[in-house]
């Protein structure tokens, strides 16, 4: 989740950082120290779990869940076991409902780092930052519902601002438990355990195996063993990792060094009263107020930054040029952006430009085709839009009688194009458009050229 420090120490939440930087006695569990919770951690729990529809328990309780592993290294892990943060949420895809039975706190492990040689190595800086775990009911029926469903999920946390969720830096991370069941029962199987899948395609591949693998044990009349398995992305298999322990197995025990955590009522209102729009409301305004067609605002809202930008730009656009404005964020942007591979954060045209970009277009300032012009400078240089006109001389040209003396001048250039005109071939009006505007390097106002032709052409039948 995104905090400044880990859950129960003051050591900085950074990713990236060279290997044990960011670790105290606490969170590499030294003899005698205490842990202190992190009260943002915990508003950033909240608003997950009011995210996700949970109900969000005013006590929970922390506990130990004892297991040995070289990247824990206190032998134990401080969860949320009998009494989580937030329970009984719902999230939908298609309209199916996957229901979410619990989101808990707790500390996350370090990290081993394999190298040739057999060596591993291990950096602590990860181990102790705060997670939140999200554990669905076994609602999901396919491997693409999961793959949806966690597209969903990623795209409501985001919104609500409580992690990046970028499964490439490890803030989002995906165990799947999946298991067959007979076509006419809703008996489930033996299930497995599967790990290590760091995309969604990831996830969808990986469970797609799976259950090929399970359907095929079982017809040859063999038995799923429960076990954790490792998806290999290279070979496309999942591989044996270890059989899978029972709950117990990691003998939870209520944490001594930590008390219940108790949430004010009035703490959880404040919260509930600063959760954002959400992607289905959201949409709905921007088609409903602005007359956005329903994949324009799917796309805008796909992502929080985007929508944020988009209604920021449209301030200075006006609320007439939404679909305008839609066009230049979803296309013209957004391809940028994408053929970049810049983040949409860190791209350099501000919101304010490209409305005013878009408003210069609509009151014939400048045209359509000079726009990507301006575009193109504002992206490089970062300048606004009325600055890069002036100091190109790109202004339209929309004065009558500067066009008429241009489109004169044309006509009389171009014996051959106006007889064929006059001859009933109107379409070599297009050529006589193109010689107007190299004439004016692109700034006469098109409308108004092609207009002014032909009342000029007109008068010569």
């Amino acid at each position: 989740m995104k905090t400044e420090s880990k859950l129960f120490c003051g050591c900085q939440n950074k990713y990236g950082s060279p290997p044990n930087t960011h670790i105290c006695p606490v969170c590499t569990g030294q003899p005698g120290v205490l842990p202190v919770m992190n009260e943002k951690a915990m508003e950033q729990a909240v608003r997950a779990s009011l995210a996700l529809g949970c109900a969000v328990n005013r006590t929970s309780v922390f506990a130990r869940k004892q297991y040995f592993y070289p990247d824990l290294p206190k032998n134990y892990q401080i969860s949320q076991y009998k009494i989580p943060l937030g329970e009984n949420g719902a999230l939908y895809v298609d309209g199916e409902k996957i229901s979410i039975e619990r989101a808990h706190l707790e500390e996350d492990a370090g990290k081993l780092v394999h190298s040739r040689g057999g060596i591993t190595k291990i950096d602590y800086n990860r181990g102790g930052t705060p997670l939140l775990e999200i554990v669905t009911r076994p609602d999901i029926k396919s491997p693409a519902q999961a793959a949806d469903y966690l597209k969903i999920l990623r795209q409501r946390l985001r919104y609500a601002g409580v992690s990046d969720c970028d499964m490439e830096k490890g803030s989002l991370r995906c165990d799947a438990n999946i298991s067959l069941s007979p076509g006419d029962s809703d008996r489930l199987g033996t299930k497995t355990e599967v790990k290590n899948m760091n995309s969604f395609k990831g996830v969808f591949r990986a469970l797609e195996y799976e259950a090929k693998r399970q359907e095929k044990v079982l017809t040859e009349k063999g038995e799923v063993m429960q076990e954790t398995r490792l998806w290999d992305e290279d070979s496309s298999v999942t591989k044996t990792m270890r059989t899978k322990e029972e709950a117990h197995d990691y003998r939870y025990f209520p944490d001594p060094d930590l008390p219940p955590l108790v949430i004010r009522q009035e703490k959880i209102d404040e919260i509930k009263v600063s959760m954002p729009e959400f992607p289905s409301q959201r949409k709905k305004r921007l088609t409903e107020k602005f007359k956005l067609s329903e994949y324009d605002a799917g796309v805008l809202t796909g992502e929080k930054e985007v929508v944020d930008y988009f209604e920021e730009a449209l301030e200075t656009a006006g609320y007439e040029n939404a679909k305008k404005l839609s066009n230049w964020v979803t296309v013209e942007l957004m391809g940028r952006v994408n053929s970049e591979n810049v983040q949409f954060c860190d791209q350099p045209v501000k919101p304010e430009y490209m409305g005013k970009m878009v408003f210069l277009i609509k009151d014939g300032t400048i045209s359509g085709k000079m726009a990507k012009k301006v575009f193109d400078i504002m992206w490089d240089e970062g300048k606004p839009p009325e600055e890069i006109i002036r100091e190109k001389g790109m202004k339209q040209i929309t004065s009558q009688d500067k066009i008429s003396d241009i489109c004169g001048k044309a006509i009389e250039e171009n014996p051959e194009l106006v007889e064929k005109y006059l001859g009933g071939k109107t379409g070599v009006i297009g050529a006589l458009v193109g010689s107007v505007m190299r004439e004016t390097k692109g700034q006469a106002n098109p409308k108004l050229v092609n207009e002014k032709l032909r009342q000029l052409l007109e008068k010569k039948k």
